[in-house]
């Protein structure tokens, strides 16, 4: 009876797995489901720490072994057919980089999706199975601010977050608010930064302006202030009338994911809201002051204005 053992990049310690090998993968364990075929998949420990791996994967229990995407080249794939030179080899979706290397030579088949002398064909990916989406998030975290002295919850802020955002299902986004003109991974205009936080589900942020510009992009923000105590993140959440912010006390999993929940179901009414209220007339803020400022007697250059 056949048996397959399903290999590739992904099943090597130091292999990196891509999204595309992962699409690869299902598109082969699709064609094998549709043919009654069983299979094992085998996975570098590295990526996910207790499935089967190669070390683990006896050669004797399989008939077959395939090898799903990827360059066929260098030493892991040599490897690969000396630990099951007793099975036939077969890869598939694989670029052929050089025809003569035993990488390439010590498969039985060799079912490129390029290779010199042939017509390419898609690859593995392109017609994978479908699968779910995830809500794109936008993460903005500050680790400076050191005005605020020994208040300062930086640091265990970002920690405990991005440890929380791991056990999320979701596309992250890493942003900065900060502007650059040299640096091409930063926005140079907040024009560039609005762009990508419109398209954005949610932003997870530390920051002031993290929060603000989600709001005015319309987009749920589950802010939490850095500060202990609360300071300018709070007062902004309050200055907003946004209920999605915690204190950098409060950072349980429990809190963090109902808020997550909130910003995906009624936050993005209220998000949406708020960015029509600050668009519109009825909202005011301090440079609604200035003129009268301006204008107030008394104030000199050099000399505070009294009573203000």
């Amino acid at each position: 009876m056949r048996r397959v053992l399903l290999s590739g990049w992904f099943s090597f310690l130091h292999g990196e797995v891509t999204a595309g090998d992962v699409l690869a993968l299902r598109r082969v364990q699709e064609v094998l489901d549709q043919g009654g075929v069983p299979y094992d998949t085998a996975w570098s420990p590295g990526f996910r720490p207790g499935a089967l791996c190669l070390e683990d994967a006896d050669p004797d229990a399989y008939t077959h072994v395939v090898f799903v995407c990827g360059p066929l080249h260098g030493p892991g794939l040599e490897e690969l057919h000396r630990r099951y030179a007793a099975c036939v080899r077969i890869a598939v979706g694989t670029s052929v980089v050089a025809p003569g290397d035993p990488a390439a030579t010590g498969f039985h088949a060799v079912l490129a999706r390029d290779a010199p002398g042939i017509r390419p064909s898609p690859d593995l990916a392109a017609r994978a199975p479908g699968t779910d989406g995830a809500p794109v998030t936008g993460v903005i975290l500050t680790h400076g601010q050191h005005e605020y002295g020994d208040r300062r919850r930086h640091g265990h802020v970002a920690e405990a977050l991005t440890g929380w955002l791991r056990t999320k299902d979701c596309a992250p986004v890493p942003l900065e608010t900060r502007l650059d003109r040299e640096d091409w991974r930063q926005c140079a205009r907040p024009g560039q930064l609005q762009a990508v936080l419109a398209r954005l589900d949610v932003v997870i942020t530390d920051r002031l302006h993290g929060l603000v510009l989600a709001l005015r992009a319309g987009v749920p923000a589950l802010a939490v202030d850095p500060v202990a105590g609360g300071a300018k993140v709070t007062a902004q959440a309050l200055a907003c009338d946004w209920p999605a912010v915690l204190g950098a006390s409060q950072l349980e999993a429990g809190a963090l994911d109902r808020w997550w929940a909130w910003c995906l179901g009624p936050g993005r009414e209220l998000a949406a809201r708020r960015s029509a209220d600050f668009a519109g007339d009825g909202m005011t803020d301090s440079a609604d002051q200035l003129l009268a400022a301006l204008g107030a007697p008394g104030i000199r250059a050099g000399r505070p204005a009294q009573g203000t």
